[in-house]
């Protein structure tokens, strides 16, 4: 029999030196057809029972993700050691059964041999439970640390951070946060934890404080802070920290781009998204260092959110491999761009792809819904809505429901919008309501607005019906229902709410500056109201009338 294309070594008489040279090979290993070749041998030559050879076997096997033939050489062992014990639960700590980690724990114990738990063990259990949300169970073994003098070890305790963290909520990251303080020795992973913690948790101040207090930091830690800013609404922050990342020279992997390209989306920041872009061109491409599809995701993302719609379309069109949210990120760029044709004709082509990366989801649907309101696709949109379930298995939500509301009550169908509304399977929210009361002040359907509007006030809190309020009175003020335009703005001054003020920003040489509706405090305020001031008197020349019904309740 031949291994690893070689035969045994005819000198190899001895049992002894023939498990070296078993161990040796075993080191160097690449494949897995080598690895059965070499378990063969260490069955034909009666060495199933060798714990360092089993060990180092089933750590390829493992490693290679063949749990199945790991537990096939583990069941051939009559008293595995507690490192063969160790390499069981480790495989099983990262699979996709994870009660069978708590399984292979309990038999080590019950089994009365000479092997016992270590700290590798907890580890590995404590962070199988943590990564499965085996809350309960991961407590118990907490309890058995303790009790078995491994507490104070830095990877047990790191697993139980992580074990608590996942646990979720407050409740979760106190107790992480009692395990932390209670570590003698901590290291960048306990730190990373603990901040993953308060940020999965919204708590970005503590998230802060916890960062600010790091004595060391890796790409991890200052990843977790950006993204973490990033999807809580904190752009700002986000890109503040991602330059200080830079300034600190943190080497960017493409996880941190793709959190900050996030943060340019959604803050309209071109000039930061243009940087990274040409970072990923130079350093990650220049390098032939495949890039990840989420990275391509958040180029088009950003460039469509920036209106960049031909860059985002161009990276689309660029990309090797593209996901179900390269489809709909192209679809929904082009959507929210005005380019409704375009947006159906990618969503047609990623039909015909056939795979499972050309079936649109409920977001997929979402954008091509919100084309076809964009530029009045009433028959397409009404077919889409209808094929949602029927063609694509995909029960429409409130957010579809909303959408075709909008539709139809901006191409007039009022009648069919309200009955879409009553027959909703869900409540209608504050959105779908209001997207019927703005097709009722395109239309000028006063009665039906005050019916909706009806709905809204006894629906929502004084703070969130404002906007809605202001929208009925200029509906009222259309059809000229003075009465009711000064009834909605005593009821306004009565609930104690007021328009929420107008706001704008542009970037202007990478500064984002931001504009707020009679505001003076801005230091060019003066130079800003005189050129808005000519820009109207330019508006009026050219015969653009001010519409007075929109501006009637932001007058004092």
């Amino acid at each position: 029999m031949m291994i690893v294309e070689e035969a045994i070594p005819a000198n190899l008489t001895g049992s002894r030196a023939l498990q070296q040279y078993i161990f040796s090979i075993l080191q160097t290993c690449n494949t897995i057809k080598k690895l059965k070749q070499i378990h063969t041998q260490i069955v034909i030559n009666g060495f199933s029972n060798k714990n360092y050879l089993i060990v180092k076997l089933l750590s390829f096997y493992i490693t290679s993700g063949n749990l199945l033939s790991a537990h096939k050489v583990f069941d051939r062992v009559e008293n595995p050691s507690t490192s063969v014990w160790n390499q069981m639960i480790r495989g099983h700590s990262q699979g996709e059964a994870p009660q069978k980690l708590i399984e292979l724990y309990n038999r080590m114990v019950e089994d009365g041999a000479e092997a016992e738990p270590n700290r590798f063990t907890y580890s590995f259990v404590i962070g199988g439970c943590a990564r499965s949300r085996l809350l309960r169970e991961g407590e118990q073994m907490h309890g058995r640390v303790v009790a078995n003098g491994y507490y104070t070890n830095v990877f047990v305790q790191t697993n139980l951070v992580n074990l608590y963290v996942a646990g979720g909520g407050d409740d979760g990251v106190r107790k992480a946060r009692r395990v932390f303080d209670e570590m003698i020795d901590r290291n960048v992973v306990s730190w990373n934890s603990l901040l993953a913690g308060y940020v999965r948790c919204g708590d970005l101040d503590g998230a802060r404080r916890v960062f600010d207090e790091m004595p060391e930091r890796n790409v991890v830690s200052w990843t977790t802070m950006i993204a973490g800013c990033a999807q809580n609404g904190r752009c700002k922050q986000s890109l503040n920290l991602f330059h200080e990342m830079r300034r600190a020279s943190i080497e960017l992997d493409q996880v941190v781009l793709v959190a900050a390209l996030s943060a340019c989306a959604e803050l309209g920041d071109l000039k930061v998204g243009k940087w990274i872009h040409t970072y990923i061109e130079e350093k990650l491409n220049a390098g032939n260092q495949p890039l990840l599809v989420s990275l391509n995701n958040s180029l088009i993302h950003m460039y469509s959110s920036c209106g960049v719609i031909d860059k985002a379309y161009e990276i689309f069109m660029g990309m090797q491999r593209r996901s179900i949210v390269s489809w709909t990120s192209m679809i929904t760029g082009f959507a929210k761009q005005g380019y409704a044709e375009e947006a159906l004709e990618v969503f047609q082509w990623m039909q015909c792809l056939g795979t499972d990366d050309g079936r649109p989801d409920g977001i997929t649907l979402l954008g091509v819904l919100c084309a076809c309101s964009h530029a009045g696709f009433v028959y397409q949109g009404r077919q889409f809505f209808k094929c949602m379930n029927q063609n694509w298995g995909i029960v429409p939500r409130i957010e579809h429901y909303g959408c075709m509301v909008d539709l139809l009550s901006r191409a007039g169908f009022l009648d069919e919008a309200h009955i879409l509304v009553e027959s909703m399977p869900m409540r209608p929210n504050d959105a779908v309501w209001g997207a019927l009361l703005g097709g009722c002040r395109i239309h000028k359907n006063d009665e039906l607005a005050s019916h909706v509007a009806q709905k809204l006030i006894l629906e929502l809190e004084p703070d969130r019906a404002a906007g809605y309020l202001v929208l009925l009175s200029n509906v009222y003020a259309t059809a000229k229902r003075w009465q009711d335009v000064a009834l909605v703005r005593e009821k306004m001054v009565k609930m104690g709410v007021r328009k929420p003020v107008g706001r704008s920003w542009v970037q202007i040489n990478g500064v984002v500056h931001d504009f707020v509706v009679g505001d003076w405090t801005h230091k060019h305020a003066s130079s800003i109201y005189e050129m808005l001031s000519k820009i109207t008197r330019q508006a009026k020349l050219e015969g653009y009338k001010l519409e007075i019904s929109e501006v009637l309740l932001d007058v004092e």
